[in-house]
């Protein structure tokens, strides 16, 4: 379609003229040499007097097929460009991903404008600037930190992976990414071993030719100075001794006396998870819920993502936490519940605005066959 052909589309309001414009616009992209003729002055003209009412008005898949198009465009608008990485994710994630018409502070607007989900593929970014990185890390906000521990190609100076290595003590899903970021030290990898799973503990030292027996003793007395006792002469820690029926027990009676006075609430749950306690969150979560233990954990070892989803609507956990919580769950679990990001996606249809109660009657339902298989 000419110039002339796409002014006269642009001159008239009939709905229909305005959605042949876009599709037009839209499939410019795809002709040769396209970058260059979007450049000159007749088509940068009209692009600036009527895409961004357009876009405005038209529909979703439209929308979506231009963010794809002019996701790694240089000519593209700037403010056509900002208005696609705000709108719905599934619009936004190629803008925000590849397109070099975002600059540093419009990535950071969105880490202040926009929804988590938006800020996680802002940390996803390949070649994340340093300023932007210096974003993150000052917002702390747990699920777009571990988004940018998994990401290799961010530009992390060794103060700031020292940084995400401090916050992966309490953010569990951000241990297994950073145990094999290829900034991550020898000395930042003794720090990290002491709070990992026993499989990461293992690839660390191996990776970095650790001294286990050192970092072990380390770990024995961080755990007794937590629980504030001091070790008796010669004996093995508590955590070496307490067999798994024993740890359930002392877990189930904790759950029990913060229920009792009133203090187990749906932040507990957040919290047990980063303390790596999976079987303190999934007891905590039955309780909450009035959910059957065995159905939670059945849960947890399954393939559908979509059922926690369902059990932590259903006791008041936000649409927003639930992705780290996701992550965590996973990292503490052998990658459970599966499903990979497909289920994750199915997962954010759980928070439909429906309540609690309805929430915890589809998870019973749902859950049910799950515990008897």
């Amino acid at each position: 379609m000419s110039s002339e052909s796409l002014l006269d589309l642009a001159k008239s309001r009939q709905p229909a003229d305005r959605e042949r414009l876009l599709l037009a616009i839209a499939d410019l992209c795809d002709a040769p040499h396209a970058g260059e003729a979007m450049k000159s002055a007749s088509i940068q003209a009209l692009l600036s007097s009527i895409f961004m009412s357009l876009v405005v008005e038209a529909e979703r898949d439209i929308r979506c097929r231009l963010s794809h198009k002019l996701a790694a465009a240089d000519w593209a608008p700037n403010a056509l460009v900002n208005v696609l990485a705000l709108d719905d994710i599934e619009i936004a994630r190629p803008i925000i991903a590849l397109s070099p018409v975002l600059k540093d502070l419009d990535l950071i607007r969105l880490l202040v404008e926009a929804t988590i989900e938006h800020q996680v593929e802002v940390a996803r970014r390949p070649n994340l600037p340093a300023k932007v990185v210096s974003a993150i890390l000052e917002q702390a906000e747990p699920a777009v930190m571990s988004a940018l521990a998994a990401n290799p190609t961010a530009e992390l100076s060794p103060t700031d992976m020292a940084e995400l290595v401090e916050a992966s003590r309490r953010i569990a899903a951000m241990h297994s990414p950073l145990s094999e970021h290829p900034r991550l030290t020898g000395q930042l990898a003794k720090r990290l071993y002491l709070w990992v799973g026993l499989a990461l503990r293992k690839g660390l030292a191996d990776r970095f030719r650790l001294d286990v027996a050192i970092l072990d003793e380390s770990l024995a007395a961080a755990v007794v100075e937590a629980h504030g006792a001091a070790p008796a002469p010669e004996a093995e820690p508590e955590i070496r001794t307490t067999r798994d029926g024993e740890r359930e027990l002392m877990e189930q009676r904790l759950i029990d006396k913060l229920h009792s006075a009133g203090q187990l609430r749906p932040g507990y749950l957040i919290r047990a998870l980063r303390e790596g306690r999976l079987g303190l969150f999934a007891g905590a979560l039955a309780v909450l819920g009035r959910f059957e233990t065995a159905q939670v954990q059945a849960t947890l070892d399954s393939d559908r993502p979509e059922l926690l989803a369902l059990a932590c609507a259903a006791v008041g956990i936000d649409r927003s936490v639930f992705p780290d919580i996701l992550d965590m769950v996973r990292d503490l679990n052998s990658g459970r519940p599966g499903g990979g990001a497909e289920g994750a996606r199915k997962a954010s249809v759980a928070f439909a605005p429906v309540s609690p109660e309805v929430a915890g009657a589809a998870f019973r339902q749902a859950a049910r066959s799950l515990a008897t298989v």
